[in-house]
């Protein structure tokens, strides 16, 4: 490709550059100067009142499972129930039952926990839309799923079964299940539901590659990789990928660290033989989900929630389990890539960096998600060198921030949330990433809600805790280099002369642009690897998936 983009403001992953113009030839960048080239590309674009940046890089993002349930029954774009109940109506008119059984389940998911009374649907009102095909349809935070009578009467559950440990079962006054289950939980249907093919787990990396593209991503880890919540281990489908070139982004994979281990040294010996550190798919990640969510009460705290039913949520792993588990995979190379909600998860995580003997320098380890953090472990991301993994979508008043949140975190905890200015002031490394299909993977929404802790669609446009906010190249600078650091990326996260480019052109400046006005700006062009594979800017436009996403989530996965 040979390409000028001309009269643009470039950010290079770390600053705004004085340049106006970039010049590629053959997918190289070959020129970073001002004013127009001496030997003009095939094609010049002239982009007055752009920016452009690095490609996006997504330092947490389930691109497999979301493109995956964008092939499916997808309820992301649903504005409340009655939108929801129409999309699983339709999606069960598309797909009538035969006589093989893969088709007869109805799975899918994206239905928002703020649509139901304390966050938990029930099996009566899918009955109501399906009462004949068992279903099984995760929640958009992946941690909750809601499942019909038939569902429930395949996997055997009735109100003599117990909750498993680290799930929920939930119950009605009278020990009834009333089709709503929590973290493990899930996992009862689950296993019951058919495995996905070769060719639907291929499809839905696809889908979801060519969603994230065209939204100016060109990198991501993919945060589990693994078979979780009914979704099959896509380790394979990635390699397969990279090896014919269909793979044209730059991934690492976070191999899952199962909740069950009990042999660590035989587990780290079976990642270890997993471990891919070349090429375009990579895997020198390991994932721990080390608690729930808040909306569900399973998120981990210091202190019981304040609402009557109280409890301290749900810690998956012992303090000894994870002090052994770092150290080993650490001496193994690993880079440790946590799942942190609750304030209790937070320290437990950073206890057990803290515990490692002997760490490695080089090490990349990072805490994604950091919704609850007691101001006494802020500083001590910096210190022990750990990233901070920003969602940055989820600090405003969404629904689920304003109903399931913010009352049975009480007051004193509500103030600890997102602390992202916060991290910045004490010197933390950050990466930010999306968590789709929890919530949108657009970069610029993100950012948004990072500069102005609100988000224009939100219940309460009002700013979550603005002294958190962060000014819009430190939110750059995370969604670009800062991520790409995590990866290991020598090629993504800068604008670096001789490099392979990978770029997103932005419709807009924000550095120009009032600070409420960055969600509407758009991505006009994608380069991924030298190639161009999203262009809005012609007739000729790259393929992709429409993936209407919702616009926040407080919960993740």
């Amino acid at each position: 490709m040979d390409l000028d983009i001309l009269d643009v403001t470039i950010f290079d992953g770390r600053t705004i550059r004085p340049e106006n113009r970039v010049s590629i030839r053959d997918g190289i960048i070959t020129e970073i100067a001002t004013g127009p080239a001496q030997v003009p590309a095939d094609r010049t674009i002239t982009a007055t009142g752009g920016l452009l940046t690095p490609g996006f890089v997504d330092a947490h993002v389930h691109t497999t499972f979301g493109g995956q349930e964008s092939l499916s029954c997808d309820l992301s774009s649903a504005d409340g129930l009655a939108e929801t109940l129409d999309l699983i109506r339709g999606y069960i008119a598309a797909t009538h039952a035969d006589s093989d059984s893969a088709h007869d389940w109805v799975i899918g998911g994206g239905w928002s926990m703020a649509d139901f009374p304390g966050g938990a649907p029930t099996a009566d009102i899918l009955d109501a839309v399906c009462p004949d095909r068992p279903a099984l349809l995760l929640s958009a935070d992946h941690h909750s799923a809601w499942v019909n009578t038939a569902a429930l009467t395949v996997a055997g559950i009735d109100a003599a079964t117990e909750s498993p440990a680290g799930g929920i079962i939930v119950a009605d006054d009278y020990g009834t299940p009333t089709g709503c289950l929590h973290e493990s939980a899930i996992d009862l249907v689950s296993a019951h539901v058919p495995e996905a093919t070769d060719a639907e787990v291929h499809a839905g990396l696809l889908a979801g590659q060519n969603y994230l593209n065209s939204l100016g991503v060109t990198a991501w880890m993919d945060a589990i990789v693994g078979d979780y919540g009914g979704h099959r281990d896509p380790y394979d489908t990635y390699v397969r990928a990279a090896s014919s070139e269909e793979l044209h982004s730059e991934v690492v994979g976070s191999l899952w660290w199962p909740r069950e281990v009990t042999d660590i040294d035989a587990e780290v010996a079976e990642l270890t033989a997993r471990a891919r550190s070349e090429g375009r798919f990579r895997a020198t990640s390991v994932k721990f989900m080390l608690d729930g969510i808040v909306e569900s009460r399973t998120a981990a705290m210091n202190t019981e929630y304040t609402c009557t039913c109280g409890g301290f949520g749900t810690s998956y792993f012992t303090r000894e389990h994870l002090e052994a588990s770092f150290a080993a995979l650490d001496a193994a190379g690993f880079d440790i890539h946590c799942h942190a909600i609750g304030d209790a998860a937070v320290r437990a995580a950073l206890d057990a960096f803290a515990a490692i003997a002997s760490p490695r320098a080089e090490a990349r380890h990072h805490i994604a998600h950091v919704q609850v953090v007691d101001p006494v472990d802020v500083p001590r991301f910096a210190q022990l060198g750990i990233t901070a993994n920003l969602q940055a979508l989820w600090a405003c008043y969404d629904e689920q921030m304003i109903d399931l949140n913010i009352p049975i975190l009480g007051e004193e905890r509500t103030g600890w949330l997102y602390p992202f200015g916060s991290f910045a002031s004490a010197g933390t490394h950050l990466a930010m990433g999306s968590d789709w299909p929890v919530s949108t993977a657009n970069p610029w929404e993100a950012i948004h809600v990072a500069v102005n802790r609100s988000h224009p669609t939100a219940a309460d446009t009002s700013p979550l805790l603005p002294e958190e906010a962060l000014d819009v190249e430190t939110a750059l600078r995370a969604y670009t280099s800062g991520s790409a650091h995590l990866l290991r990326s020598r090629t993504n996260g800068v604008i670096r002369l001789g490099e392979r480019a990978n770029l997103a052109l932005a419709s807009a400046n924000p550095f120009d642009l009032p600070a409420d006005e960055i969600a509407h700006i758009t991505n006009d062009l994608t380069i991924s690897n030298g190639r161009l594979i999203h262009d809005a800017l012609s007739s000729q436009t790259a393929p992709q998936t429409s993936q209407p996403p919702a616009t926040t989530s407080s919960a993740s996965a």
